[in-house]
């Protein structure tokens, strides 16, 4: 039976539990782009990319998957499947990202997240610029940015990806915008190097006659 683009996740992983092969590629066709490129990012492997969301598929296909539609939609589902790869990769390689303190995030007021300033950024920056400025992020500011900003999902499947409230979401979303924004202006404005000594007075770097060098000695 050929899908229906129409066919909601939930109704292809139906089809694929009955062995529907043609709703398998759909909905692998469908998701696969999106979490490949958060894998990529969290991880920056395209090897360890290409290797997580093979195992995501792969999960789909043995019973008893854990997929509850209770609790969320697939792709929310595949977006923590995606996560928990990703940190079982990181902790393989030693080189997982230290998480910020709990009190850092506890100290942040519960804001509203509806305005998107990264819509303007990207248009102003470079992608390069921003792409090394997410990269450059702790690992629950750079996934929430990943999931909610680049590839748009919502709220509620971004809370169920990471394991955490909907609050949280929020919150980790508004301190990361505010840090990209700082790292991209930090990147637009760097530091001028300060002289090691002080600028010659006298114009075009002229020494000043020798009348003029010595008349404080004279006095």
């Amino acid at each position: 039976m050929r899908p229906n683009p129409q066919e909601t996740d939930e109704e292809l992983l139906f089809r694929i539990r009955s062995g529907d092969e043609d709703a398998f590629l759909a909905l692998y066709h469908r998701r696969q782009a999106a979490l490949y490129r958060f894998a990529l990012h969290m991880s920056g492997s395209t090897a360890a990319a290409e290797d997580i969301t093979q195992e995501i598929f792969l999960t789909l296909l043995r019973d008893g998957c854990g997929f509850d539609p209770e609790r969320g939609t697939l792709s929310g589902y595949l977006f923590g499947i995606a996560r928990k790869l990703v940190l079982r990769h990181a902790d393989r390689a030693r080189a997982d990202v230290a998480l910020v303190a709990e009190s850092d995030e506890a100290a942040l007021p519960e804001l509203a997240v509806d305005d998107d300033p990264l819509v303007d950024l990207t248009h102003r920056e470079g992608i390069e610029a921003l792409r090394r400025a997410v990269q450059a992020l702790p690992r629950r500011y750079r996934e929430v940015v990943l999931l909610c900003d680049l590839e748009e999902v919502d709220y509620a499947d971004a809370a169920v990806a990471l394991g955490c409230p909907i609050g949280t979401v929020r919150s980790r979303l508004h301190r990361a915008r505010a840090l990209l924004l700082d790292k991209l202006k930090q990147d637009r404005s760097p530091r001028k190097a300060t002289p090691l000594h002080p600028a010659n007075p006298w114009p075009g770097g002229i020494q000043p006659p020798l009348a003029a060098r010595t008349a404080g000695r004279d006095g």
